[in-house]
């Protein structure tokens, strides 16, 4: 089977743009969790999330661009020119352009540009369209998520295969999983694959506040996000996007590419159970899991560290604790989990995409990232959850999960590039 390794890394997430500045905010156990100021949020019930500190033309955006393309594909394009020059592919013309593909996961799509475009063509309050030409020509664009892929495929000048995968929280990990599948089958030799997000719009806000998803820790933003803890009430919307080039490893040797880490091993599941719940076992995770590790040919004593979903609410935190021990057994009161979700928020189909990134780096510099705000752990959360500070230990393997709205989990196996070989 053909190995697929991690070669770029381009990150736009909450705080400063950047990898650096990603894997700064990380390690430091820092939060970018703050009021909402992309949006009049005062009559929400939360009123807080995690926004990227982003203008398009200081990243490199053309006027045009900024102009045209919605935030969520600005982080894309952002993120994908980032991944790109840190692969050395870009202009390097040591890639065939029908050979490399795009695939990109989201949520929702577009819908900062959707949610300012309803107001524009329709009355307040009614479903009759009052006037559509005064909708923004790319309107389109927002209305089609496929449309950000395409905008990436057209950064990368990619000619091979294009997709986006949206499956709820787990769109980050399914559309790198899906791009690992393409490498190993031989579709393509490189892909550009990640996840783009800007849900911090009135629309989500209401959705969440519908449900009472998100925390009402209005008056302490900054510790809000606190998976684990027992005193936790909801998860904090976030935003943002992480790009990766991954490549055949064949491939990345012969032109002496940085390899970050290897793909290893990746499965999803469904629980055909409910829209928004959860079972209490987490069978369906734990199956996950099981499933990732036995492509990856590795046991859990293997596992290093877990990059936990972890978004904070009571019932995800219990349920991928018992699927943890369901899957690894003694290992999993053994070995270091966090939550990076603590530190920037949950930025829904985007973030899978973002914990790969984390991942990547915590191999790369052998450390783990901390769980934020956690100063009372939940007793039935009794695993170690790296409280407060970041940890450096020896990572090889790097377990990560994810969990969707419509019952999705997802497990994917990062891996040392020498690990292998070290064996």
């Amino acid at each position: 089977m053909r190995r697929v390794v991690i070669t770029g890394i381009g990150v736009v997430a909450p705080g400063r743009p950047g990898t650096k500045e990603f894997w700064s905010l990380l390690t430091d156990g820092r939060t970018a969790t703050r009021a909402i100021t992309l949006f009049d949020a005062s009559g929400f019930r939360s009123r807080i999330a995690a926004e990227a500190d982003f203008d398009p033309q200081e990243s490199g955006l053309s006027a045009e661009q900024a102009a045209r393309l919605d935030r969520a594909a600005q982080f894309a394009v952002v993120s994908a020119r980032e991944a790109l020059a840190d692969s050395g592919l870009a202009g390097s013309g040591s890639y065939e352009a029908t050979r490399t593909g795009v695939t990109l996961g989201s949520a929702l799509g577009c819908t900062t540009g959707l949610d300012a475009e309803y107001g524009v063509v329709s009355e307040r309050g009614t479903r009759t369209l009052v006037d559509h030409t005064k909708a923004v020509p790319h309107l389109y664009d927002y209305f089609v998520p496929s449309s950000m892929a395409a905008e990436v495929a057209r950064t990368a000048g990619a000619q091979g295969p294009v997709a986006l995968v949206s499956t709820g929280c787990t769109s980050g990990l399914d559309a790198i999983g899906h791009a690992v599948d393409l490498v190993r089958e031989g579709s393509a030799d490189v892909m550009v694959t990640g996840a783009a997000e800007a849900p911090i719009t009135p629309i989500t806000a209401a959705c969440f506040d519908a449900i009472r998803a998100t925390s009402t820790r209005n008056d302490e933003p900054e510790t809000a996000s606190r998976p684990f803890d027992r005193t936790r009430n909801g998860f904090v919307l976030g935003e943002g996007a992480a790009v990766l080039v991954i490549e055949e490893y064949e491939h990345a040797r012969a032109r002496r590419a940085h390899i970050y880490a290897e793909i290893s091993g990746f499965a999803s599941r469904s629980n055909a159970y409910h829209m928004t719940g959860l079972r209490p076992d987490g069978i369906e995770m734990a199956a996950a899991i099981t499933a990732a590790l036995a492509e990856a040919e590795l046991v859990p004593g293997d596992i290093d560290y877990i990059n936990a979903h972890g978004s904070g609410t009571k019932q995800n935190d219990k349920h991928e604790t018992e699927a943890f021990k369901r899957s690894l057994g003694q290992r999993a009161y053994e070995v270091p989990v966090s939550s990076v979700k603590s530190m920037i928020g949950h930025s829904l189909g985007a973030i899978g995409a973002l914990e790969v990134a984390a991942c990547a780096l915590a191999i790369e510099h052998d450390t783990v990232p901390p769980t934020a705000n956690l100063h009372e752990p939940d007793p039935a959360c009794d695993l170690d959850y790296t409280p407060l500070t970041a940890r450096r230990q020896r990572t090889d393997a790097v377990l990560t999960v994810g969990s969707g709205f419509g019952g999705f989990q997802s497990a994917m196996i990062l891996t040392s590039p020498n690990l292998k070989a070290d064996r």
